[in-house]
Order: structure tokens, then sequence, then C-alpha cells
């Protein structure tokens, strides 16, 4: 077993290289950040694995200089600030370079969830360029805290349906709540009046930022739910559940002879039981939502489809079917026009 003595010992080595190689640490969040991203698309456990890392390096960093105190105070050695510097950075690149695949994959790029991916992308970026990083981010306190709040929003919104099994819309809430309360900090250094009114302006602040997260959701992906397979078809075969020819385009009398099945498979989490809607939209205007019900943890994606067959007199123009969770989110869409 290792005594005290030796844990100290193998801990002053490790500062000592730190403080002669200090680019070292830096270097080895980029790449093991990079093997995340590139890995991670490719293992469900070793995703499993990875964001339960990260939430637990997300709570050494919460309780950064408790624990600082307790290592001065148990080893008698003062950890140097440039290592908790280059440390969370670490964390940083590793959290956002994990998320990034699980946003990209799952991003409807030709709407405003484009703006939170290429957000989340522009976030990663900064991480890895240290001129930005510390002479930037870091000496502005409160943006530093807002970009680990952001950072920390996005962790858990991917981390919460592979470990705990929750659903989008109760990861959204978890992860909005958390990210809401961490912003706390951040809005005391914006908020320098010292009046009495000051504890409530700040409360008022905080749940504007919830309330106007939650109204955002819709821009944000579902970062564990994406489309492996969609077809629209006016014939499906139950027993294979295999879709016909897809169709982009069809008549009235196509329509209303056979109607139109959209067929989505929906690649989830193992063990995620969750609703979701196909929601039938003719020019903009929601014309019908359907709900169904899908499980994770098949590699092709959970099967399920729509059949419709009530469409309205004037059926004719561009429709849209959205795949969209129960919080809202969309997953993707599929379009059709119907002609005369």
């Amino acid at each position: 077993m290792p005594t005290l003595a030796s844990a100290r010992a193998c801990l002053l080595r490790l500062l000592a290289l730190i403080q002669r190689h200090p680019r070292l640490l830096a270097l080895f969040g980029f790449f093991s950040g990079l093997a995340s991203f590139i890995l991670v698309k490719r293992q469900a456990e070793l995703a499993q694995v990875l964001a339960l890392v990260m939430l637990l390096s997300w709570l050494w960093l919460i309780l950064e200089n408790l624990l600082r105190e307790r290592v001065a105070r148990w080893l008698g050695v003062e950890l140097p600030p440039p290592l908790l510097r280059y440390a969370t950075q670490m964390i940083h690149q590793e959290s956002l370079f994990f998320v990034l695949p699980f946003f990209f994959i799952t991003t409807t790029w030709n709407s405003g969830q484009a703006l939170f991916s290429g957000l989340l992308a522009l976030a990663a970026l900064v991480s890895i360029i240290d001129p930005l990083y510390y002479r930037w981010l870091a000496p502005r306190r409160w943006l530093y805290l807002a970009y680990h709040s952001l950072t920390l929003f996005a962790v858990l919104l991917t981390a919460l349906p592979i470990i705990l099994k929750l659903t989008t819309p109760q990861s959204y809430r978890l992860a909005l709540g958390t990210a809401a309360l961490l912003s706390l900090p951040s809005l005391l250094g914006i908020i320098t009046v010292q009046r009495w009114w000051r504890g409530l302006l700040l409360l008022g602040l905080s749940l504007a930022l919830a309330g106007g997260g939650w109204l955002a959701r819709v821009w944000v992906p579902p970062a564990t739910l994406w489309l492996n397979q969609v077809a629209l078809s006016t014939g499906l075969d139950p027993r294979t559940r295999a879709p016909g020819s897809d169709l982009q385009q069809l008549s009235v009398a196509q329509l209303r002879a056979q109607g139109l099945f959209a067929f989505t498979a929906i690649n989830a989490p193992r063990g995620l039981n969750e609703r979701i809607y196909h929601v039938w939209r003719q020019d903009g205007r929601e014309i019908e939502r359907i709900a169904l019900t899908i499980h994770g943890g098949r590699g092709q994606g959970y099967r399920a489809w729509t059949h419709k067959q009530n469409f309205p007199r004037a059926a004719t123009g561009q429709w849209q079917v959205q795949v969209v969770t129960e919080a809202g989110q969309m997953i993707g869409v599929l379009r059709f026009r119907v002609t005369d």
C-alpha cells in the first residue's frame, strides 16, 4: 500500500515535471479531447465512461479552492496556480470536444439549432487557442463563469440521458436549472450596485435567464437523439418494418388514394424510453401532431412511423413532417410537395 510520504513524493515529481514543461498538460488535454471527439461516435460504452468522468471533473472544478486547501494541509504541498489553470483548460477541452460530435450529428442545420451548435464549436476553438483563453477569456471573470456554465449545460444535456436514462425534457430542465444556478457568480460580477434591491435584481435576472433558456429550447438540439433513416412513402411492410420507395413529390390523387407514411429510425441511448411527435405541417401551419414512444439501444435506430390519411380539402403546397421531442426540440424534418 502506498504511504503518505510516497504519495507526496510522486506529487512533487509530477509538479516539478509540469513546472519544467508547462505546455505538456495543455497538449495532453487537447489530444485527449480530440480522442473523445473521434471515439465517442463509435463506442456508446466509452461515451458512458467519459460522461461520468466529465461530471466528476466538474465537481472537482466547483470545489477547487476547498480541495486545494485540503491537499496543502494533508500533503504539505501547495498546488501552483499554473497547474490549476491548465487543469481547468483541460476540463473545458475534454468537455467541449466530448459533446461536439453529439450536437453536430443531431443539429438540423437549416434551423436555429445551427446557432447553438456553432456557439459550442466557437467555445471549443477558444479552449485550444491559448492567447484567446488566457488573455481574453480568463481575465474577464463574469465571461469566464458564463463560459463555464455553457460548457456544463452542454455536458449535462449529453450525459444525463446516457447515465441516468432521463428523457430529453427531464435532462433539459435539470441541465438548465443547474446552469442558471451556477450563473449566479457571473451575474454578481455584472451587478456592481450596492443597494438593498441587489439581491432581488440578481434573483430576477437568474429567473429570466432560466426562462429565456426554456423558451430557446427549440434552438437546442436533443444531444442523444438523431435520425438514422427517414422516408416518405405510400406503402410500408409491417412485417419487416421497411418503407417503400422514398417520395419527395406526389399528386393530390395519390395522397387521397393511399395516404402517406412518415417513417423514422431514431437513435437513442440504451434504456431510454421517450415520447416523440410527428408534427405534420402544410405551408408552415400545423395540421396534426401524432405521438410515438421510442425505446433506445438499437444500433440502427428505433423504427417508428405514422400513417396520415385525412388531409385538408386544399392539400397542395409545401409539407413538412417535423420530428420533435416532448419539450419541442427538433430531431429532424422530412419535406415533400403536393401538386395538382
